[in-house]
């Protein structure tokens, strides 16, 4: 029978990252004041959090399985475009805008998966052209279109209800769906054959492959889930705010990475948790927005997360040695 005890859960994944959400709250708890945890000030950090957590978890998943995709930094805006253009330019049904953007997800993840799979080109480089390419794309297509760089949307109620509303005022719906799908993940990640699969590829792909495991489809479905994600927040985005613009994104591919990192995921694959990526975003969010609650120079942010960032990545290290060393005493 499996015991609980310190040193069983320092081991885990998601220790480390805890623990440096712990430390950070604790932080601007002290700096920034009670303020910090007032619904306003949640409201501040959780709306960035759902935002990034969204396509943190499956570009988390790339890194777990050994890949990785930058990619994400044209997709969401490519997202709000195209349901800014078909909903707010053509007037079409948002329904059908939604299918699309959806659907522009799936193509380029496909690509991407295939690309990585078929050619043997390490994945930063295959997602960096996809990145490049979908971004000329969008910017030649909405200005062709338009005739402008940015594109209103006013959507009925009901899609502002469900995908791009503040709740209270303060809250945006997005959250929920943070925590929906992160509650799916969880599941087939922690608890289902995928998982394994995906923690077997990211330690040997060619033993996991001759193990039975589908790793060239796995692979294309993981970089479908990433693309599909960030033009899903986008879409949100367009849908909250009434607009979109082609210039959106690009900072989200260092800050999904970061949190990732934040969140247990080694760089080496094979080794992370849903759950510790969930913590690493709340992390990131909350030293993105605390700084706003400190007297503390604004400059100063940028310093601090890049210390975050290379202290977890020691942490993180540092677990990852105590669980592959970890042997249970035989009673």
């Amino acid at each position: 029978m499996n015991t609980i005890s310190i040193g069983n859960l320092l081991r885990r994944p998601e220790a480390g990252a805890f623990l440096g959400m712990i430390a950070v709250v604790l932080f601007f708890l002290v700096f920034g004041g009670i303020n910090f945890l007032k619904p306003a000030g949640i409201a501040s950090w959780l709306n960035v959090a759902a935002n990034i957590g969204i396509i943190a978890i499956p570009v988390g998943l790339l890194m777990i399985a050994g890949e990785l995709d930058i990619s994400i930094g044209s997709m969401i805006p490519a997202g709000s475009m195209i349901i800014a253009i078909m909903s707010g330019h053509y007037d079409l049904p948002v329904w059908l805008s939604i299918l699309a953007v959806l659907g522009f997800g799936v193509v380029v993840g496909t690509i991407n998966g295939v690309l990585v799979v078929r050619t043997a080109v390490p994945s930063l480089i295959v997602t960096l052209g996809t990145l490049f390419a979908v971004a000329g794309m969008v910017l030649g297509l909405s200005v062709l279109i338009t005739g402008t760089t940015s594109v209103a949307i006013k959507a009925p109620a009901l899609y502002k209800a469900i995908f791009g509303q503040f709740i209270g005022g303060t809250y945006q719906v997005i959250i929920l769906w943070w925590i929906l799908l992160t509650a799916v993940y969880v599941f087939y990640v922690h608890y289902s054959k995928f998982g394994n699969w995906i923690f077997a590829m990211g330690g040997d792909r060619e033993s996991a492959r001759n193990a039975g495991i589908p790793t060239t489809r796995l692979t294309i479905i993981l970089f479908i889930l990433s693309a599909t994600s960030a033009s899903f927040v986008g879409m949100c985005q367009a849908l909250l705010f009434n607009s979109a613009q082609v210039s959106a994104g690009m900072s989200y591919i260092f800050n999904v990475i970061i949190s990732v990192v934040v969140g247990g995921v080694v760089l080496t694959g094979g080794f992370g948790s849903v759950v510790g990526i969930v913590f690493g975003t709340i992390t990131f969010a909350v030293v993105n927005q605390g700084i706003y609650f400190t007297s503390f120079d604004r400059n100063w942010s940028s310093l601090i997360i890049g210390v975050m960032l290379l202290v977890a990545v020691l942490m993180n290290n540092t677990f990852r040695t105590m669980a592959l060393s970890y042997a249970p005493k035989k009673k």
